[in-house]
């Protein structure tokens, strides 16, 4: 499909402006430049145009809002100047299976200020003695090449890759402070628990109580009626007299 008619389809009746995606990989390029792309896509982000068979980036629009630029496995060989004139804001630019020979093709990117991740993954420049040294020495502001840093750490997948740990990691934090699940109900039900026992413990020292009282009334009743029956017997002795 010509590059035109998939930027087309691409659209899916939104205008250019409202873009921020636009994926045309193993589209026809034409003679090797791009074609239907414009200054349109002002909101344009991420821009992929891998395997188009492109020979030139002469044509490419100025698209400062974007971000990461795949261009892998096509036939560029130079011109990287013009990323620096129309895309300033590159953070992340895949040069891989490309035609780049040497480092001289790839110093005009010292003006790509906020790049961050350079990938030559399978260019000539990569048989180079000292090549990783040497593109970390002449691009100090990336982080990666081809993938890892200087210390061979793997770059992450993406950005919301990063978006994700992070959000995790303030979810365990929020976890954490709030303790762990269920403790609070569970030291609710023991103060409850404990409540009713207190108050049954009250109950039966109640109850105690009252028994107590019970056989103290008995045992004084028990003693008045004893006297009376031996006042009654002695009043019957006096009267045999």
């Amino acid at each position: 499909m010509e590059m035109k008619k998939r930027i087309t389809l691409e659209l899916r009746n939104k205008s250019p402006g409202e873009v921020a995606e636009l994926v045309l990989d193993s589209c026809r390029s034409s003679n090797g430049e791009i074609e239907g792309l414009t200054e349109n896509f002002k909101e344009l982000e991420f821009l992929s145009m891998a395997s188009i068979e492109l020979t030139s980036l002469s044509k490419l629009p100025t698209l400062t809002k974007l971000r990461k630029l795949e261009l892998s496995d096509n036939a560029i060989s130079g011109g990287l100047e013009i990323l620096v004139e129309k895309c300033p804001n590159l953070t992340y630019l895949n040069l891989s299976g490309n035609k780049i020979k040497d480092l001289g093709t790839v110093e005009v990117l010292q003006n790509l200020k906020s790049l961050k991740s350079l990938d030559l993954f399978n260019c000539e420049i990569t048989n180079l003695e000292d090549y990783r040294e040497s593109v970390f020495d002449l691009l100090p502001q990336i982080t990666y090449l081809d993938g890892f840093d200087q210390e061979d750490n793997e770059a992450p997948d993406s950005e919301e890759d990063e978006d994700v740990d992070d959000e995790e990691e303030d979810e365990d934090d929020d976890e954490e402070e709030a303790g762990p699940p269920g403790d609070s109900e569970e030291e609710e039900d023991v103060s409850d628990l404990g409540e009713e026992e207190e108050e049954e413990d009250e109950d039966e020292e109640d109850d105690e109580d009252y028994v107590g009282e019970g056989e103290e009334e008995g045992e004084a009743g028990a003693k008045g009626e004893k006297r009376k029956r031996d006042a009654e017997d002695e009043g019957e002795e006096e009267e045999d007299d």
